[in-house]
C-alpha cells in the first residue's frame, strides 16, 4: 500500500486501485474533503470562495491537476491555476491573490512515480495538524456535497507568479543585489528535471550571476534521485570539480529544499545551508527584533551556537515544517527552517524557499567576499549519522520512549517529539516514522565515527529493551 494520508495531505505512487494509491477517485475524494474544510472554516462570507493550484513537472502532474482542479469547480470554488510552480510561489500566490487556500500538486523530494497533495491555508501555510486531521475525517465520512449546475466554480490561468516570487526575494532588505552585481559570481545548478529549470535561471539573470544548468528540462523525468543528498549529486560534482565555478546550487523537485556545492566540489552540508544564511541574517538584523532561532530536533547543533554566538535565543520544535512555522511565531524567531535544507524566513514568508535561501547566501558570500569552502570552515563542524530501527507489529514503540527517557534521564531530553538527548558534545534522536514501520535514529557528533556510535549505542539500548 503506497497511500499515505497525513495531517500535510495525501501522497502516493500513481496507479493501481483506490485506497491503495494515488489514483482519480481518491484524489477526488480528499480534495473535495480540503474544499469542504476551507468552506466551513473560511469567516469572509463571500461566494464563489477561491483556491489557489500549483505544481511541479512530475509526469503525472498534468492529469493530477485537472483532476484537482474539476474537483474544486465542482465543489463550487473558483480555481486559479498558475501552472508549474515551485511551492514557495504557490505560497505566495496564495497571500497575493487574496484567496482562501491553495492545493501544491507535488510529492517534493519523492521518486518520479510519487505525487501528492500539500494542502495550504488562506495565508498560504501548511495545516495545522488539527486542520489537516479534520480535513482526514472529513474525507473519511465522505462528509460533503457538491455544487448545482447555477453554483459551479470559474477556471482561470495566472503565470504571473514567478516574476512576482522574484521580485518580493529582490525587495527583502537581506538580499544586496548590487554586491552580488559586483561579485561577479558564475554558479552550477542542477534544477532535477522540475520547476526550478523555469525560475532558477530568471533569479539569478535578475541578480547579475552567470550560470549553467544542469538537467533544467522540465520533464519530471528526473536524472536522477531528487533528493538532494551528496549520494544523489555525483554530476553536478564532477562539473564543479572540472570546471571554474564559485558555487554549486541544488534544489528539490518542488524548490524547497537546497543543497550549496562548494568551488572544489565538495558538499557544502544541506545542514549548513540554513546555519550559513542564519549568520548572515543574525550579523545584519535590526536592533528592533529579536535574535532568535528555530529548527527542529533532527537538525544540526551548529545552528544553535551560531545563534548564541550572535546573542540569540535557540528553540527546537518537533519535526515538520508546520511545527517549526509554528514555534518560531510563538519565540518570534527571525529565521529558521529545516537541516535538510529548508530555509524559513518570516521577512518573506512562513514556508521553506530556495529562492531565498539562495539570495541570502550569495549576499552573505559577496558581504564575505571569500571562496564558499572557506566560508564553511567558519562553522562549528558536527557529523550526523542516521540510522533505524525496524519495528514489528508487537512493538510498543511509546513504552520503549518511555524507558529511554528514564533511562537517561539525568542527561538533557527534550520529549516533544520522540526522545532527544542531548550530551556535552553530541546528540541523539529518536523518534517514531510517521511514514514507515521504523524509529528513526539520528545522532550527531563532532566526528562521524562518534556519531554512527553514540547512536548504534541508542539502538542497542532499544533492541535490549524489546
Amino acid at each position: 500500500m503506497t497511500l499515505i494520508k497525513s495531517i500535510s495531505g495525501i501522497r502516493g505512487t500513481i496507479g493501481g486501485r483506490p485506497g491503495d494509491t494515488l489514483n482519480p477517485l481518491d484524489i477526488v475524494k480528499f480534495t473535495t474533503a480540503y474544499a469542504t474544510f476551507i468552506g466551513r472554516n473560511t469567516q469572509i462570507n463571500q461566494t464563489p470562495l477561491k483556491i489557489i493550484v500549483g505544481r511541479d513537472a512530475r509526469i503525472s502532474g498534468e492529469m493530477v491537476k485537472n483532476v484537482v482542479c474539476g474537483t474544486l469547480m465542482g465543489c463550487g470554488f473558483d480555481v486559479i491555476n498558475i501552472g508549474l510552480a515551485t511551492t514557495p510561489t504557490t505560497e505566495l500566490a496564495v497571500r497575493m491573490s487574496s484567496a482562501d487556500g491553495g492545493i501544491i500538486i507535488t510529492a517534493s523530494h519523492n521518486p518520479r512515480q510519487w505525487n501528492a497533495l500539500k494542502l495550504l491555508n488562506r495565508e498560504g501555510e501548511f495545516l495545522t495538524a488539527a486542520d489537516g486531521a479534520e480535513v482526514l475525517a472529513i474525507a473519511e465520512r465522505e462528509d460533503f456535497d457538491y455544487a448545482d449546475v447555477d453554483h459551479l466554480g470559474h477556471y482561470t490561468e495566472d503565470n504571473s507568479f514567478d516574476e512576482r516570487h522574484i521580485q518580493s526575494v529582490l525587495d527583502l532588505e537581506l538580499v544586496d543585489v548590487p554586491a552580488i552585481k559586483q561579485a561577479r559570481f558564475t554558479v552550477c545548478v542542477d534544477t532535477i528535471n522540475s520547476v526550478g529549470g523555469i525560475i532558477l535561471p530568471k533569479l539569478l539573470e535578475r541578480l547579475g550571476v552567470g550560470y549553467k544548468i544542469l538537467n533544467g528540462e522540465a520533464n519530471g523525468d528526473f536524472a536522477h534521485n531528487p533528493e538532494p543528498l551528496e549520494k544523489n549529486l555525483g554530476g553536478i560534482m564532477d562539473e564543479m570539480k572540472a570546471h571554474r565555478y564559485d558555487l554549486g546550487i541544488v534544489v528539490d523537485p518542488d524548490v524547497d529544499r537546497l543543497a550549496f556545492i562548494c568551488e572544489n566540489g565538495q558538499m557544502f552540508g544541506e545542514e549548513y545551508t540554513l546555519v550559513s544564511v542564519a549568520d548572515y541574517v543574525l550579523s545584519n538584523q535590526s536592533t528592533q527584533k529579536t535574535l532568535n532561532t528555530v529548527s527542529n530536533l533532527s537538525s544540526t547543533r551548529a545552528l544553535r551556537d551560531v545563534t548564541l554566538k550572535h546573542g540569540g535565543a535557540y528553540t527546537a520544535a518537533a519535526v515538520g515544517e508546520v511545527n517549526v512555522t509554528t514555534k518560531m511565531k510563538e519565540v518570534g524567531a527571525v529565521i529558521g527552517g529545516e537541516g535538510n535544507g529548508g530555509v524559513i524566513y518570516p521577512e518573506s514568508h512562513y514556508g521553506r524557499d530556495a529562492l531565498v535561501g539562495i539570495a541570502l547566501f550569495l549576499s552573505h558570500l559577496a558581504h564575505k567576499d571569500c571562496k564558499v569552502s572557506e566560508l564553511r570552515a567558519m562553522y562549528p563542524n558536527y557529523f550526523m549519522a542516521k540510522n533505524r530501527i525496524d519495528l514489528t507489529p508487537e512493538t510498543d514503540v511509546d513504552a520503549i520512549l518511555v524507558k529511554v527517557k528514564e533511562l537517561y534521564k539525568d542527561e538533557q531530553v527534550n520529549d516533544i517529539d520522540g526522545v532527544k538527548i542531548d550530551f556535552a558534545n553530541s546528540w541523539v534522536h529518536l523518534r517514531k516514522s510517521n511514514t514507515e514501520p521504523i524509529i528513526r535514529v539520528y545522532s550527531e557528533a563532532p566526528t562521524m565515527e562518534q556519531a554512527d556510535a553514540i547512536g548504534k549505542k541508542l539502538m542497542q539500548v532499544v533492541y535490549d529493551m524489546q
